[in-house]
């Protein structure tokens, strides 16, 4: 079985702003360097023959390339407890229209349409019960930018769940433009 996303991966000088800010949250278990990404579409655990059914499908994909920026921080809850720490991610209509498109695709390679909201952002911590409270971060990077960057293609990653956390390897890159 493989475990498949489809993603942005941001910049080297995007990816090094965000390391920077990782910390002051006790249990908090931040991202590596590898782990950045912005998700378009979770797939998960599907067999051979369907990833790569998707794999083709996201070759018809067709969107112009774009540009973003970092914009903001926010945490996801569960429960009334936050369970993840992310960086935004503005405009969001570009993204949302890929996320869309990409939806379609592997709809149409027969796997089930993403069923939740759409929320552009890169996770920077997942957290359980234990971890601290995130309230200071929030605040003190309330303010997060960047300079835009450009989106000039998407990648289809596999994720391998492991003791030290999810390793992804990009196995299939999409351009984008026209």
């Amino acid at each position: 079985m493989h475990r498949l996303f489809v993603g942005i991966r941001p910049p080297a000088a995007i990816r090094a702003q965000l390391l920077s800010l990782m910390g002051g949250v006790p249990g908090a278990r931040w991202q590596s360097d590898a782990q950045l990404h912005c998700t378009l579409r979770f797939i998960g655990e599907v067999d051979r023959h369907a990833a790569e059914d998707i794999a083709v499908a996201l070759g018809t994909v067709r969107f112009p390339a774009f540009e973003i920026a970092l914009d903001g921080v926010g945490q996801f809850d569960s429960r009334g407890r936050p369970n993840a720490l992310w960086a935004g991610l503005r405009p969001h209509d570009a993204l949302t229209q890929l996320h869309h498109k990409i939806d379609q695709a592997i709809v149409r390679a027969g796997q089930e349409p993403e069923r939740r909201a759409y929320l552009p952002h890169i996770t920077l911590a997942r957290m359980n019960a234990a971890a601290g409270t995130t309230d200071r971060f929030l605040e003190t990077h309330a303010g997060l930018a960047s300079a835009p960057f450009a989106v000039e293609h998407f990648l289809l990653f596999e994720s391998t769940l492991g003791r030290e956390g999810a390793v992804y390897e990009a196995v299939e890159r999409y351009p984008l433009g026209g």
